[in-house]
């Protein structure tokens, strides 16, 4: 079966007339005829009843006709990734991310990106830290922007691309948020608003608070940063969360405070698979990002 015969056979099967068939095919009446009595004879089925110039597809013929526009569907999806390929400004690219990157670091790459690279297409995944990296591993997904950067493993690998502070969200009523700063140990007796367990921000702020001494008393629990931020705003307790998400505005009511001692931070940084090349439009976006954020440094040091 050659895809010349699809081809003609799909054609003749829309227009149930082989010379219009031809015509739209830009090829002779007997070479359409030709090929699809080639067809028939492979598979041993009459696909068409004819009646005259005209024919119409037999109860065989209309099955037949269902499996070949969706295998012709096929390829020309992979055709389209075939040019995507040797084109990169108009291939895909599948990116994951936490939400704490998902309103101001994520977008602010990738507008910065689509301004050179206006038809490149993205397919965006937010999930939790330790699934991004599966994600990455299992294909899932091409690259992942994660904080803090993971320590290496044999089928990821990453750069850094940029160290944030973690600061502490207050109430507009807390008795500290008239303070310039805060030391840690400053709020070991507040009811503290965090990320469940397992989930690496939640690692960051239990391992700060150890450093000094106390456990944080943990009164409500949840898995998205908006959501922790609008409890704070509420006035039902603190949190400690990455600078970067409190860019754009402060929730209402609620104070951003400097921590003092001890300094937490985290890194943020992007990781690929380890195990096979990135196709041309994802090493596009890869490189511009790490020269995005070099550049950024730069200008900021």
């Amino acid at each position: 079966m050659e895809l010349r015969q699809i081809q003609y056979f799909i054609e003749v099967a829309k227009r149930e007339h082989v010379t219009e068939a031809a015509m739209a095919l830009h090829v002779a009446q007997s070479a359409v005829s030709r090929q699809i009595f080639n067809l028939e004879s492979e598979l041993g089925v009459d696909l068409f009843i004819r009646e005259g110039r005209n024919v119409k597809l037999t109860p065989i013929g209309k099955m037949f006709l269902e499996y070949m526009e969706e295998a012709m569907k096929v390829i020309e999806n992979a055709r389209q990734e075939v040019q995507e390929y040797l084109d990169p400004e108009k291939g895909m690219i599948r990116i994951g991310f936490p939400s704490s990157l998902a309103s101001y670091t994520l977008p602010t790459i990738i507008s910065s990106f689509r301004e050179r690279y206006p038809h490149v297409k993205f397919e965006l995944k937010q999930s939790s830290y330790h699934d991004l990296i599966q994600g990455v591993v299992n294909g899932e997904i091409d690259m992942a922007l994660l904080g803090p950067l993971p320590k290496p493993e044999k089928k990821v690998k990453g750069d850094i691309l940029f160290t944030e502070k973690i600061v502490a969200l207050l109430p507009v009523s807390h008795p500290l948020s008239k303070q310039p700063s805060v030391n840690l140990s400053q709020l070991k007796e507040d009811s503290f608003i965090l990320f469940p367990k397992g989930f690496v921000l939640r690692e960051i702020v239990d391992n700060a608070c150890r450093q000094v001494g106390f456990q944080p008393d943990v009164s409500f629990e949840g898995k998205d940063i908006d959501a922790i931020k609008g409890l704070v705003s509420a006035g039902l307790g603190v949190t400690l969360i990455p600078e970067v998400t409190l860019v754009d505005s402060l929730p209402r009511s609620t104070v951003k405070l400097p921590i003092n001692e001890p300094q937490v931070t985290r890194t943020v940084g992007i990781i690929i698979p380890s195990d096979r090349q990135l196709l041309p439009a994802e090493k596009l976006f890869y490189e511009f990002v790490r020269e995005f954020f070099s550049m950024l440094n730069r200008y900021q040091t």
